[in-house]
């Protein structure tokens, strides 16, 4: 039988979900790994403590991926740039997914190396 923790509705586990995985937008929209985590997270900050965790945590790691992309970018130029550009790119994707799933369980989750913007 699958439960749900107590006051938590299968709604918010899936918007928290959304907070993470609507990251992968930046594949189409320009800046999409920000903005879809952001309107997620300003429809529903209110309604849901939930997702309003879970949209912060989204939002402060993908700021912090952008601004890690933008130092591999520059690292170009001494040329280590593309390995750590190829090694972003592998840690945003998996820990993007790993917070998803942990989302969609009902779990808390903090990203790694993400700095803290919003608290």
């Amino acid at each position: 039988m699958n439960q749900q923790p107590f006051g938590m509705h299968k709604e918010e586990k899936t918007y928290g979900m959304l907070c993470h995985l609507l990251a992968f937008s930046g594949f189409i929209i320009p800046f999409g790994n920000i903005l879809g985590p952001l309107v997620i997270w300003l429809l529903k900050k209110d309604q849901s403590h939930y997702v309003d965790m879970h949209g912060k945590e989204s939002l402060n790691f993908q700021i912090s991926i952008a601004i890690y992309g933008i130092i591999s970018a520059l690292l170009m130029f001494v040329l280590i740039g593309f390995v750590t550009s190829i090694a972003l790119f592998i840690f945003w994707i998996a820990y993007t997914i790993i917070a998803s799933i942990r989302a969609s369980e009902g779990s808390s989750y903090r990203y790694p190396l993400t700095i803290r913007f919003f608290k």
